[in-house]
């Protein structure tokens, strides 16, 4: 086991290792998916989220043991990397792995409990969400400056961004890490950002105005493209669904 720890909270070591040999024993918060299982679970009178990845197959048992790093280690990383750029994260506590002698079988990240008032699906399914049209255009905000700070975060889609209301004021916190780039980016990268998060052109050309404005260029180029990554995104995704709906008899 590689047992990982922030240092500020040294006091939760046995309490984390309690929850993590009980952790079958705890409801599922936010539900249990195919790839992992997320716990809102009260340690030493302060709640966290633990969140469970499920052992890889066997070639990425041994990928994640000796030549790339775990998605719980990842996550834990990627959350350190993004409070130093002062973007906004549930602040990462600690992540631990588990290895057999062929790979790696199971890992856990546990970070803080962030209460939000509602995610961008919320915005995408409620047209009519208080605010909906100012709250969409901070988010975008919010992703120009991910962009400007050399933040690709590949997972930007709807679930993935916490957001918080302050008396009017819109606080956006990420989550679901374990898949982020950093550096320089490209024009295309930066379209292509947007192209998970709502399939409503309405809801594009409102983001794409924003983002035209922080970035100085035309709002025609940035419509086109986000359009276009968005469409291709979907067509992908419809595609795939009903390969497996064919094949694999899934919905």
């Amino acid at each position: 086991m590689n047992f990982h720890l922030d240092r500020s909270f040294e006091s939760l070591r046995n309490g984390i290792l309690d929850t993590i040999s009980n952790f079958n024993s705890f409801e599922p918060a936010f539900g249990t998916g195919k790839r992992n299982s997320i716990k809102k679970i009260e340690i030493s009178g302060k709640n966290f989220v633990v969140k469970s990845f499920k052992t890889p197959i066997l070639i990425n048992q041994i990928i994640y043991k000796y030549f790339r790093k775990s998605k719980a280690r990842r996550s834990f990383e990627y959350a350190t990397k993004l409070s130093e750029l002062a973007i906004k994260t549930p602040r990462p506590i600690a992540y631990i792995e588990y290895f057999s002698m062929f790979g790696i079988q199971k890992s856990f990240y546990i970070s803080e409990f962030v209460e939000y008032d509602l995610t961008f699906r919320e915005l995408v399914h409620q047209p009519d969400y208080p605010e909906n049209e100012a709250i969409i255009k901070e988010f975008t905000k919010f992703t120009y400056e991910l962009h400007e700070k050399g933040v690709l975060f590949l997972d930007h889609s709807p679930g993935n961004t916490l957001i918080l209301n302050r008396n009017g004021f819109y606080e956006f916190y990420l989550v679901d890490l374990n898949r982020m780039q950093f550096g320089a980016l490209s024009f295309e990268d930066r379209m292509k950002n947007f192209s998970r998060l709502t399939p409503k052109k309405e809801m594009i050309e409102l983001m794409s105005e924003t983002y035209a404005k922080l970035s100085g260029e035309k709002v025609e180029t940035i419509f086109e493209n986000m359009w276009f990554y968005t469409q291709r995104f979907q067509e992908n995704f419809l595609r795939k669904k009903e390969l497996k709906k064919r094949f694999l008899g899934k919905k």
